[in-house]
Parts: C-alpha cells; structure tokens; sequence
C-alpha cells in the first residue's frame, strides 16, 4: 500500500501570507503520528518564479535541511520556470528542458511530468515528456502500478478559470493510458479546488490548493476564496490497485 500526501498551488512570492500558509500545512504533516510515504507537491510552487521564492519553497519543503519525515516530490506548474526551478529548489544545474523525474517505492512508481510550456498558461506533456514516459515504464519491475503526477489537468472541471488553461491533446494522453494499464491514476492541481473525476477510465484527483481556494460559479460571483483554510489530500494505492483520496483542511 502507498501513501501519499498531495499538496499544490503554494504560490510562495515573499509574503508573510504565503509562507505562513505553506508552513502551517507543512507542520501538520511533519506532525503526522501514522505512516505516510512521500508528499506530492504538483507545481504552481513559486509565483513569480523568482530564484528567492524557489529558496524559501526548499526551506519550508525540508529539501535543504533534510527535515522532511519522508520524500518530497515535486512537478512544476504554469508559474514555475525550469532553470530557476531546478537550481533554487532542486539544488541542481539550471537547464530549460522538461523537470521529469521518477520515485520508485516497494509498492508502487510515481511519475512527476512537466505540464508547463516556458512563458504560457496553457499546459502541455511535449514530446520529450512522453518519450520520457514510455522509457521510464518499461524500465519498471513488472507488475508495478504507477501513478502519473503532473499540473493542469487534462478535463473541464467546471469553471472557467481553469478550464481555460487545460492540458493540451488529452487524447494522446488516453491513448498512453489505454495501451499502459499499469498506470493506476493521474494526480493534478492547477485547479485550486479538490476534485476527483475520471479520465480514459482511470481516476484523476486533483489537489486542493495551498494559497487560496476556487470559488465554483454557483457558490460566489468571486474567484478566489483566500480566507479558505489550507487544503490537504491523502491517496492511497491498494494492493488492489485501487486509489482512494481523503481530503482534509488545516485550519
């Protein structure tokens, strides 16, 4: 059984706002008494893409110090940029190619992709990415689910902020997941609104967002609800290869 707890959308930009936001569910999670094994964090990390909000984001995400109970991974959303991103948070070499990366646990594999495209909104898995996919499955033991990470969600979930900013061709994406029927779900943000639906028959779960709240169009004629306290997800992936999520708020 997997466990993991899903997080997004921190938009770290140097405010006391912003960081207590990100600290306060941080600290819930540090806390946590019972077995978690990783936290998933899918992208929107900095909001400016500043290197300074990338640095904060590793000090309060324990990728620094080493703080951190258990592994954090991470994909980049629509305001992450990738050389920043990768010398500021990853503690690597900055290079503007796709942040793909892969965590393979005992019972399961994670596939954190990059749905960003440099200086847009939109999303998109480009060519690299999906090539990157395909090698990373098959170099997986057999029998091994896998659960694919990454930001914009591929499907209209109801409100014309995100879905105006969607992931592009999601009919190559059912594609990949027609002929892999390893890969067990799709975990987005973006949103900023805890969702679960399905896609080319597999669940897709999206996180709640860490800075503010989506208002849907029937509960406020406003967008964005900041006074919404933190949202958390928890997924679990059975020995079934069944997904279930929890999704819970920190006050």
């Amino acid at each position: 059984m997997l466990v993991l707890a899903h997080i997004s959308d921190l938009h770290l930009d140097g405010t006391p706002r912003a960081t207590e936001r990100a600290e306060r569910v941080r600290d819930r999670l540090w806390s946590l008494p019972g077995r978690v094994d990783a936290l998933l964090v899918t992208g929107d990390i900095a909001d400016h893409a500043a290197e300074s909000e990338y640095e904060e984001a590793a000090r309060v995400l324990g990728l620094r110090d080493g703080d951190a109970p258990f592994p954090v991974l991470t994909c980049p959303g629509n305001h992450d940029s990738r050389a920043p991103y990768r010398k500021a948070l990853l503690g690597g070499a900055a290079g503007e190619g796709p942040v793909n990366s892969v965590r393979v646990f005992d019972d399961a594999a994670v596939l954190m992709c990059d749905s960003s495209i440099p200086g847009e909104d939109d999303g998109a898995l480009d060519e690299e990415t999906y090539d990157w996919i395909e090698t990373t499955l098959d170099g997986l033991d057999a029998g091994l689910p896998a659960l694919l990470a990454f930001h914009h969600p591929p499907v209209a979930l109801h409100h014309p902020l995100p879905d105006s900013y969607r992931l592009a061709d999601p009919d190559r994406l059912a594609a990949l997941l027609e002929r892999r029927p390893r890969i067990a779900g799709l975990i987005t943000g973006h949103a900023h609104s805890p969702a679960a639906t399905v896609f080319a028959g597999r669940p897709l779960l999206v996180g709640p967002g860490v800075t503010w709240t989506l208002n849907l169009p029937w509960e406020s004629e406003q967008v964005a609800d900041r006074d919404a306290p933190v949202g958390l997800a928890f997924h679990v992936l059975d020995d079934a290869g069944r997904l279930t999520s929890h999704f819970r708020v920190v006050r």
